[in-house]
């Protein structure tokens, strides 16, 4: 039976859209099925714009919501005392949108002024659906004692110790910095002012301590989830661009009225940052255009004034602009802007899907998995691992690793932050091949700081090591030690050595290098594992509302009978270890007997030779790709079969076929994929595609420390 779970704002600006979108990414890595209800939309602006939260869930992600209720048809049904009509309607969208979920989301509305009747009108949302009370609150000024007695109030006004449906609190923007009026409201002058808190750090065992409800959640407060793309604010100031660059993904962490001489602006020209200056300033144009060119990532340069940029000045700047530097320009003169950028609202856009990811991913950390998973073990219906619960789970099992992973671009900026991004999530500890010069320079111009669980080593301080193993690895290829030091020289394959040698437990590749000089050293040094003939290669295509894994789409151009059973029998133990549930379908042109031919002949006798090796897999075929993944086919094309129709993994006889295939998913479907993971090697090496975004590296690592603990 599903349960309803209703998050009750207890007053304004608590943040309940960012705990929602926590609440069900939380829900999401545990496997939970779930649909989201907003019964009431309660768009910011007022009206019946579109509502935030369902906006944002729809624009980034598959999961079942209804559609609210228009707030002027629920003011008018209860101005005329119609409260059962309202409660049936919220009913009934409540069925028809709910059926087949294992927990129901339900956001209430926020109490405001104009909207007096939100704590009575959620109330009676609660009652009508059996749902379960789970309050949302912000700490303010109040210490931890005053937030127990707000939280006993709020539970009075909710039918008090009584209601056994009130099952506890999440406390949003705990130790925030506060106004005057105690509010932790987020607006533009916290950004380019970092705020302090100079009162006691408050913990989540100081708050279940006092309260009388238990804590399911303690969110801290964190300025960067505000950062902005530099478009929102150029739409904001109806501002004329000047030069777009990258403006659409730039992001403002810090703003810097360029005001002062040169000298005494140069600690504002940083990484992120918003440099706000007249437009007949030449002297901070140049500078910060000297700047960029210097590998700082200034995030964009507001004119103001409504001047024309010397053209003179202008050619002089062209090389930084060409960086991807964005300039727009207003009117207003300074001081008007810098009024008008206090008006900003830093309230997530719902096309900004970076930002509404690390939001999700910040509040998911900090809310109690305990108490998710126990949403979990009362449901009974059968989980897929969704894209969210596998990227989790990645992450988990690379901490408990704990492996050091080699990365020989070291000095590529993307790879720079995975590594940071890995060291503070203690996904893996990464060794960083480079000039350490060239890499803190690098690092530096990213708004990087490299710290514990990250090593940069000098190629040429280790490189000597590693000539004698090579040479005595390679001797009957005629390798001698000049050539070794030769070959040392590159980095993928002085990464290589450290691994055959012991020295990292992994290595990870490709952001800059093709898959071939990435995969031939370690196929040369590293070869197959004991139990292995052959190194194939898998991809898990993050559908939807699951996880396929796609064998082999890489490696071996047409692999026979036998080599097809054993990349089958690799792609399911990879599937057992990443938690998937192993259904492997071996595609075909046919289904079962219903076609012939040498490529029909050869997916059946592997079918056999796996199942023969392997029976305690589910392993069938041929199956055609529709047979193998959508039920209805299956039973009329293959009903007896335990794999159609639910197949997770998926063989294809050749790689024309898988590659083909892989890449007409990803982009018609436009979903990410994680790979090639290799199979089959002694130690763990993967490939990254040359247009990896910061993430894909970042799992890539993670699902690479894993590989090294199953060998």
């Amino acid at each position: 039976m599903s349960r309803t779970i209703m998050l009750i704002p207890t007053g304004t600006n608590v943040g309940l859209t960012g705990v929602s979108l926590g609440v069900i990414r939380a829900m999401e890595r545990q496997g939970v099925k779930l649909s989201v209800f907003k019964p009431v939309a309660q768009p910011r602006a007022g009206g019946d714009t579109p509502d935030q939260t369902t906006s944002i869930i729809r624009a980034n992600s598959t999961i079942s919501t209804a559609e609210p209720l228009k707030m002027s048809h629920v003011e008018s049904l209860l101005s005329s005392n119609q409260q059962d009509v309202l409660m049936e309607q919220v009913v009934a969208l409540y069925a028809e949108n709910t059926k087949d979920a294992d927990v129901i989301l339900v956001e209430g509305i926020v109490p405001t002024n104009g909207y007096p009747f939100a704590n009575q009108l959620n109330f009676d949302i609660a009652k009508t659906l059996g749902a379960e009370i789970i309050f949302v609150m912000s700490m303010g000024r109040d210490s931890a004692e005053q937030l127990k007695e707000r939280i006993e109030i709020a539970r009075s006004n909710f039918g008090g110790t009584k209601n056994e449906k009130i099952i506890g609190v999440l406390v949003n923007k705990v130790n925030a910095p506060i106004d005057e009026q105690g509010l932790a409201r987020p607006d533009i002058a916290e950004i380019y002012h970092t705020p302090t808190f100079d009162g006691k750090k408050v913990t989540i065992e100081d708050l279940r301590k006092v309260s009388p409800l238990p804590v399911l959640g303690c969110i801290p407060w964190n300025i960067d989830l505000s950062a902005s793309r530099a478009i929102d604010i150029a739409k904001h100031l109806n501002a004329k661009i000047v030069n777009e660059g990258a403006i659409k993904s730039r992001r403002i962490k810090h703003v810097s009225f360029c005001a002062r001489n040169i000298p005494n602006m140069l600690s504002h020209l940083q990484a992120n940052a918003l440099l706000v200056t007249s437009a007949d300033r030449a002297d901070i144009l140049v500078s910060a255009s000297l700047s960029v060119m210097n590998g700082v990532e200034i995030g964009a340069i507001l004119l103001t004034g409504g001047y024309e940029i010397d053209p003179g000045v202008k050619k002089l700047c062209q090389q930084a602009f060409d960086t991807g530097l964005p300039v727009f320009t207003v009117d207003t003169n300074t001081w008007q802007t810098s009024i008008n950028l206090q008006n900003f609202n830093l309230e997530v856009p719902v096309d900004d899907h970076e930002r509404i990811e690390e939001v999700q991913n910040f509040m998911a950390d900090n809310i109690d998995s305990a108490w998710v998973k126990s949403l979990t073990e009362v449901v009974s219906s059968a989980r897929r691992l969704s894209p969210p619960a596998f990227r989790y789970q990645l992450t988990e099992l690379a901490r408990k690793a704990g492996k050091t992973i080699v990365l020989p671009e070291g000095d590529e900026p993307r790879t720079i932050k995975a590594a940071m991004i890995c060291a503070e999530r203690g996904i893996a500890k990464c060794i960083l091949l480079g000039n350490p010069d060239e890499v803190r320079r690098v690092a530096t111009s990213q708004g990087v700081t490299l710290g514990a669980g990250i090593e940069i080593m000098d190629p040429e301080q280790v490189r000597e090591k590693y000539v004698p193993r090579l040479v005595e690895l390679r001797k009957n290829k005629g390798m001698t030690d000049v050539i070794a030091r030769e070959q040392l020289a590159d980095n993928v394959v002085l990464g290589t050595m450290m691994l055959e040698n012991g020295d990292v437990d992994g290595l990870v590749s490709g952001a800059v290098h093709t898959t071939a000089n990435t995969i031939r050293p370690p196929l040369q040094i590293i070869k197959t594992a004991p139990n292995s003939s052959l190194v194939s290669s898998v991809f898990f295509m993050l559908m939807p509302e699951q996880v396929y894994i796609y064998g082999d789409c890489a490696i071996n151009p047409d692999p026979n009978a036998q080599e097809l059973a054993e990349i089958a029998i690799q792609s399911a133990d990879t599937a057992i270890a990443f938690g998937i549930e192993p259904r492997v379908a071996m595609i075909s042109y046919s289904t079962g007997n219903s076609g012939q031919g040498a490529d029909v002949e050869k997916v059946k006798e592997a079918t056999r030779i796996a199942q023969e090796k392997r029976p305690d897999l589910m392993i069938d075929g041929p199956l055609q790709y529709d047979a193998a993944v959508m039920p209805d086919v299956a039973k009329s094309k293959a009903p007896n079969s335990q794999v159609a129709g639910k197949a997770t993994v998926f063989i294809f006889p050749d790689l024309n076929t898988g590659n083909t295939t892989y890449k007409a998913v990803q982009r018609s479907a436009d979903l990410v994929s994680i790979g090639p993971m290799l199979q089959g090697m002694r130690k763990p090496v993967n490939d990254l595609s040359r247009g990896a975004l910061v993430d894909d590296i970042v799992y890539t690592i993670a699902l690479t420390a894993i590989q090294a603990t199953q060998q």
